[in-house]
């Protein structure tokens, strides 16, 4: 094949840079403004005739612009339009769906802020459990208990479904006993499974049947400690109930396939409704035992709403007085507790009932301090205390009933109450929890007088300081009070001996000190927990609440100088000996100070101590530690890196950076930002300089150049340590390090070779020439203002980097072998200029160094000559017909690069040039729209000839 010689032709990059800017045109704004609203005029012309023609009638203008659909349609959706008109019953549905949810919107008087009982109803099953064994009772059905067939007299179906109740009375029933506590959730699911069941196949009364028997349950308090789980067991299978009945008659109010709104009144409910609705009513009327009858009725209490409009307020003051025949306390107060939780889903706004409700209940508070119930405590070998903490769920339920959205004289009637009471411990904790934190912190003192008085037998003291600590985390008390409000909660809680018991109450208070005290508080307080809890390890079982006090003292001292200026700060991580929990506490540090450090530091107290959490971090990775947990260690670290500034100190910063490399080596992102940050101080180096080092910045920039040269190889990832040989490069060209340069470049070309043919990519492998391609071509855009060693040959780094790309095995179905050596003409064709593009301040390049040699020039000609002859040896490979598409692709990417950088007045490379045009359209696989555009560009290759 005959050589095609390069000629390149000669750029003025100042006048084509001059003549490729945008012509500025001065524009006068006048009223415009971008952001004022736009004016649209709209047009209305009149249609004469099909012969004749449209004029404008008339035009009006408009300050905002309107979508013509919405005024035409008025916001409804086209579609549901023709189906209204279509089907007038669907669209009534439809309006009556919009309407339902309106109304219930604007019906609604619970809002966001009401704490629903779902909520609470997994922290009760996992507060009180048991390992005792329980009993309960299944039913075990009948025959009788299906539904009657479509020919049965109504009198004999009224006739079996009453034998069917008796038939509960009778023995219907099988007493399982010695369940463990999840066999018995187990069987009360499966009773609630059996009640869906028994509903969708028709069965009402064995529904029924299921409800009654599990509200007899209720009245059980063998295992007396297990009793407020059971109760969020069974009230559940009581919801269920009450919702298939009461969906059940709103289904037959539909009239014409439309359902009644939320907001229905009774006169609208037809008879037929009405009719099955006193049916339940009469039938559980008929239940003989009052507990049953109780939970079952209530369950069903929004079904007054089909009977009548004071249905509902009529009924709950009559169960409200039913409950007065519980004669166990702990029974009633938890059918008081599901009482107020059917009303404030039904009747929110009849607080009078909730609240004779709950004064019921405090007349007959004594009874759990009366002979019955201590006889029963003796008989379970249970404590008063543990036993009064089983009230704890419901008191809390009902006050939070009453207290929601209640004005602040009624938390003033509830402690006179309770001081009528004596004080009493159960009912001032469950007071406290309920009303707002602000009624409460504002009477901060006189609660703190009733807790004094209060009888710690029953109730310990200390978890009633915890509830008001509670209240007073979310709301300030007097600013007066601070200081007596905190010395009279930690003359209690200091004094408690048992560490739990401490810890729950101290991570409260401390958030509290944290907020009104100043870091001498703060101080006295930590001291005080390690003493309490260092005896004994017993730290080592309060790990949740030991971060929840890291968490609050992080939260509210933000200026980390001050923090760790605090004595007892630091001994207090100690206590965390657990290392994942002394890495999460580390993190959560971490965090809080990247967050909120605004301004770079060199405070010795805060670096040493912010290097030993962070090496606490990088110590605990190990081989099983996942790359997501790697990333975020390094992310930490790496912030409060970039944290650390000593000034115009660079040497101090220099020896930073060196200690952080050897307590980090382990976290390979961290020597990255290292080596950045490296290359950056060698940059304000120069810039402090404005390039003119003197001896001794010149040996602290090749000190930097040094530390990036020595730290690159140590990292796993070949791509990384391939940019930033070229990055680290740069950085030393600039400042003149010019065999520290040539050394970084030279690492980078030996380093091609190893290159691996598939990458990670996210966890997925993928090719690696792509990112190969990317990394040459911006080593190429280097390599151009690179200087040659005296002592190497003439471009020494680009002969280098074209034999390791010429001895690199591609893919054979890859092209970027030629991409890359038509990237090589770029460069070399920009080699030939007389003056370079760009250089680098303080740095001859070649075209310095040559000054337009013909000995170079003839160099470079000939390096362009075999890079030509591998391209178009490759062009040649690709003729089959598999791969004519490839070749048409290559030869016009070839052509457009001898358009752009060559010189077609020589003969050679015109003809060259027509050759490559014409294998690109040869077989049709050119795209057509881009050979149009470069038409006239063949137009001039011709010329030439």
């Amino acid at each position: 094949m005959a050589a095609f010689p390069w000629h390149a032709r000669s750029r003025n990059y100042v006048s084509e840079s001059d003549v490729c800017k945008l012509e500025s045109v001065p524009l006068d704004f006048g009223d415009y403004h971008p952001l004022k609203p736009i004016t649209v005029t709209e047009s209305k012309t009149k249609k004469m005739s099909r012969k004749g023609s449209t004029s404008s009638t008339s035009s009006s203008s408009s300050s905002s612009m309107m979508d013509p659909l919405s005024s035409v349609l008025d916001g409804t959706d086209p579609l549901s339009l023709f189906a209204a008109a279509a089907d007038p019953l669907t669209t009534a549905a439809s309006m009556d769906g919009v309407r339902k949810k309106r109304d219930k919107d604007d019906s609604s008087a619970l809002g966001s802020d009401f704490e629903q009982w779902s909520s609470k109803r997994g922290e009760i099953l996992a507060r009180y459990t048991t390992t005792e064994k329980l009993s309960i009772n299944l039913y075990m059905g009948s025959e009788k208990g299906k539904a009657t067939t479509s020919g049965s007299a109504v009198s004999e179906k009224v006739r079996t479904r009453l034998e069917e109740l008796d038939d509960l009375e009778e023995g219907s029933q099988k007493e399982l006993l010695n369940l463990t506590q999840q066999d018995y959730m187990n069987r009360i699911e499966e009773l609630n499974q059996s009640l869906k069941d028994a509903w969708s196949s028709d069965q009402k009364v064995k529904a029924l049947k299921i409800v009654i028997q599990c509200s007899k349950l209720l009245s059980d308090t063998t295992v007396i400690q297990f009793y407020p789980s059971k109760f969020v067991l069974i009230t559940d299978i009581l919801d269920t109930f009450g919702k298939l009945v009461y969906e059940r008659i709103l289904s037959m109010c539909m009239d014409n396939r439309v359902s009644l709104s939320d907001n229905f009144s009774p006169e609208t409910v037809n008879d037929t409704a009405k009719e099955t609705c006193l049916n339940w009513f009469f039938k559980i009327a008929s239940i003989r035992e009052l507990i049953p009858r109780f939970y079952v009725e209530a369950a069903i209490l929004k079904c007054n709403k089909f009977l009548s409009k004071t249905g509902i307020s009529e009924c709950l003051p009559r169960l409200t007085s039913v409950i007065r025949g519980i004669g166990d306390p702990l029974v009633a107060v938890y059918a008081r507790a599901y009482l107020c939780r059917v009303g404030m889903e039904v009747a929110p706004q009849l607080k009078e009932s909730l609240n004779k409700n709950f004064f019921d209940f405090l007349l007959t508070f004594k009874q759990i301090h009366g002979d019955t119930v201590q006889n029963q405590l003796v008989v379970q070998c249970v404590e008063i205390p543990l036993y009064l903490t089983l009230y704890s769920p419901a008191i809390d339920w009902i006050l939070q009933c009453i207290a929601y959205r209640a004005p602040e004289i009624l938390l003033t009637e509830m402690m006179e109450r309770c001081k009528k009471l004596g004080n009493n411990a159960l009912l001032l904790n469950s007071i406290m929890s309920a009303f707002r934190a602000e009624f409460i912190a504002a009477r901060s003192m006189d609660f703190i007088g009733m807790i004094k008085e209060c009888d710690e037998s029953g109730f310990p003291k200390h978890l009633l300081f915890r509830s008001l600590g509670l209240n007073l985390a979310l709301a300030d008390p007097p600013e007066n009070d601070h200081l007596q409000i905190l010395n009279e909660a930690w003359k209690v809680i200091t004094k408690l001996k048992n560490p739990q018991d401490y810890i729950n109450c101290a991570e409260v208070w401390v958030e509290y000190t944290c907020r009104h005290f100043t870091k001498r508080e703060v101080n006295t307080v930590l001291a005080d927990v390690i003493k309490h809890m260092t005896p004994d390890r017993a730290f080592e079982d309060a790990y949740p609440q030991l971060q929840s006090i890291i968490q609050k003292v992080i939260t509210y001292i933000n200026d980390f100088s001050l923090l760790f200026s605090v004595e007892k700060f630091l001994p207090f991580l100690d206590m965390f000996q657990k290392e994942s929990v002394r890495v999460e506490v580390c993190k959560c540090i971490m965090e809080s100070f990247i967050k909120h450090q605004q301004e770079s530091t060199k405070d010795p107290v805060i670096l040493n101590a912010l290097l030993h959490i962070c090496k606490t971090m990088h110590d605990s990775v190990n081989a099983l530690t996942l790359e997501d947990e790697k990333r975020l260690l390094a992310a930490l670290i790496n912030g409060f890196i970039k944290m650390v500034s000593f000034g115009r100190d660079f040497e101090q910063q220099l020896s930073f950076y060196v200690e952080a490399r050897s307590m980090f080596c382990n976290l390979e992102p961290v020597l990255v930002q290292l080596i950045h940050s490296v290359n950056q101080l060698a940059m304000e180096t120069r810039k402090v300089m404005r390039g003119n080092h003197s001896r001794k910045t010149a040996a602290f920039v090749r000190a930097c150049v040094a530390f990036c040269f020595i730290t690159i190889p140590s990292l796993s990832s070949i791509f990384t340590r391939l940019n930033l040989y070229l990055h680290s490069g740069q950085v030393a060209l600039a400042n003149q390090c010019l065999s520290q340069a040539d050394a970084f470049f030279k690492a980078a070309v030996s380093l091609v070779p190893e290159v691996p043919k598939m990458i990670s990519i996210d966890g997925k492998m993928r090719p690696s020439d792509a990112f190969l391609l990317e990394f040459l071509c911006n080593f190429f855009s280097t390599l151009l203002v690179v200087p040659d060693h005296p002592e190497q040959g003439v471009l020494f780094l680009v002969r280098g980097l074209l034999n390791v790309i010429q001895d690199y095995t591609w893919e054979d179905n890859s092209d970027d072998k030629v991409r890359i050596y038509t990237n090589v003409l770029h460069l070399l064709s920009a080699m030939t200029q007389e003056t370079y593009i760009y250089h680098v301040d303080k740095v001859d390049s070649n075209d310095t160094l040559y000054g337009g040699d013909s000995k170079f020039l003839a160099e470079i000609s000939k390096l362009c000559e075999t890079v030509i002859a591998q391209i178009l040896d490759h062009l040649k490979t690709l003729g089959k017909e598999e791969t004519l598409k490839r070749q048409s692709q290559l030869a016009l990417y070839f052509f457009n690069t001898i358009l752009a950088h060559g010189d077609l007045r020589n003969n050679k490379l015109n003809q060259l040039s027509v050759n490559l045009w014409n294998l690109a359209q040869k077989h049709g696989f050119a795209d057509t729209k881009t050979m149009v555009r470069r038409t006239y560009c063949r137009e001039i290759c011709y010329d030439f000839l």
